[in-house]
């Protein structure tokens, strides 16, 4: 099993007294890293399950006494999927409050429908996590670069969820089922959404778009739905953690892109499952888009863990001078350039360089990206 790099940040918050909350996609490990946790506490836990009707029911509306009675003497207790337990931010307060030596952990795989649930009865008394899939340096801390290396163009096609690394035979029926079950089931039932179709044109359109800009005006007209609809759908696809959107910089240039926004997918896989592309490297056309996908995502998981506190953009002008990503901390900014090619030259726009005087430029290739991850 490969060691998160979550693990031991969570393990130094139990006995705060305080609920750990850890929010990700389904499947990524969420319930593993959790009962590992729970289970090396030396005491037995109980385990709700959100995704089973009968607790559903049994946790509608609780009392202190059904609390109670239902806990026991558990000292640890994992709600799974707690998303769906309807008052499960009001329940967890009456366990931190009533029993102060319990240690509630809570996984979801919907930020939109958890945080109505939580975040007001639980202020003050939480702590709260991202998980994604798995991260290149995970993988390269518990194997070696000397074994992960080489499987980079299989990561750029199916991605880092942990069923599909540990079973790469089976990993485009593994990514097909898990964007059908989680795609198009949980995120319909959860969104509310009338139009599945439109959604799922919206992420092929998005698929295809991927290292540029989109412009939620042609996504409308694209899909055949209105922008406020676009918006509707983009969020709710952040917030269940399937897409995140990068924004751009424009401060002090007139022709400076400022409108549109990047959208990027947590994982390569889920990316190629929609488009149902899993070709080799050397029979696709769209390697720019994968790479970058793929960079930008591992980047994103790697700042995550690591506490990074500032702000992360693209950048590109009306002339189309761009620049791929950049880091902003403490108002120093980081730009990077992402070239699969590493025989590729770049060349930063001037036009950047004199008016924002960054800090450092880089070049992100396959010769180089370990460093950057």
């Amino acid at each position: 099993m490969v060691k998160r790099a979550l693990q031991e940040t969570l393990e130094s918050k139990v006995d705060s007294k305080k609920a750990i909350v850890i929010l990700g996609p389904r499947q990524v490990g969420k319930t593993t890293l959790i009962t590992k946790i729970a289970a090396s506490l030396n005491e037995d836990y109980l385990y709700i399950n959100g995704d089973d009707p009968a607790t559903r029911a049994a946790w509608n509306n609780p009392t202190q006494a059904f609390i109670n009675n239902y806990i026991g003497g558990y000292k640890v207790i994992v709600f799974d999927e707690a998303q769906r337990l309807e008052n499960i931010g009001l329940s967890v307060k009456m366990i931190i409050d009533a029993k102060k030596d319990i240690q509630p952990f809570i996984s979801g795989s919907s930020a939109l429908e958890i945080a109505s649930k939580i975040n007001e009865p639980l202020t003050g008394r939480k702590w709260e996590y991202r998980l994604y899939p798995l991260s290149w340096r995970e993988l390269k801390d518990q194997y070696s670069f000397a074994k992960v290396h080489p499987k980079l163009e299989e990561f750029l096609i199916t991605g880092m969820y942990p069923d599909v690394i540990n079973n790469p035979e089976s990993a485009i029926e593994t990514l097909n089922n898990l964007a059908g079950s989680y795609l198009y089931k949980d995120i319909l039932e959860s969104g509310g959404i009338r139009r599945p179709e439109a959604l799922l044109k919206l992420l092929q359109a998005l698929a295809w778009k991927v290292g540029n800009e989109v412009s939620y005006n042609e996504l409308a007209g694209t899909v055949g739905i209105d922008k406020a609809t676009v918006n509707n759908y983009i969020d709710l696809l952040e917030k269940s953690f399937v897409i995140f959107r990068l924004n751009p910089l424009a401060r002090n240039l007139r022709n400076e892109i400022s409108t549109s926004r990047k959208i990027y997918f947590y994982d390569n896989g889920i990316r190629n499952s929609i488009i149902n592309n899993f070709a080799p490297i050397a029979q696709r056309n769209d390697i720019g888009a994968l790479w970058e996908n793929f960079i930008i995502s591992e980047r994103k998981k790697n700042l995550a863990y690591t506490g990074f506190y500032g702000n992360t953009y693209f950048w590109r002008t009306v002339d189309k001078a761009e620049i791929d990503y950049i880091e902003e901390q403490d108002n120093k900014l980081n730009i990077f350039e992402l070239k699969w090619n590493s025989k590729v030259k770049v060349k930063f726009p001037s036009s950047f360089m004199e008016k924002y005087k960054p800090e450092t430029s880089s070049v992100i290739n396959s010769d180089n990206y370990w460093e950057f991850l």
